[in-house]
């Protein structure tokens, strides 16, 4: 659930909060490689997730959205780095 709230977050910020179309704003994320910004933009609606599971009680999905918020932090570090 937290990779679809994830893609879904980069799909909203790539159609709805860019002042170009989509296939120029992923080409100027390209050339500015800009790749580990957008997906620690597009990790936010996690929270959202994470805080609905919280809500139901359904805590092992909540371990999972946090995981895999984890694993999207991890992958921005290293998109940073190199």
């Amino acid at each position: 659930m937290a990779l679809f709230a994830t893609f879904g977050g980069i799909f909203l910020y790539l159609e709805h909060f860019s002042k170009f179309n989509f296939d120029t704003t992923w080409q100027l994320i390209n050339e500015g490689h800009l790749h580990g910004k957008v997906l620690a933009l597009a990790a936010i609606p996690n929270l959202f997730v994470f805080f609905v599971f919280i809500k139901k009680k359904q805590d092992n999905k909540a371990k999972g959205v946090l995981i895999a918020t984890f694993l999207i932090a991890f992958t921005t570090l290293i998109l940073k780095l190199f």
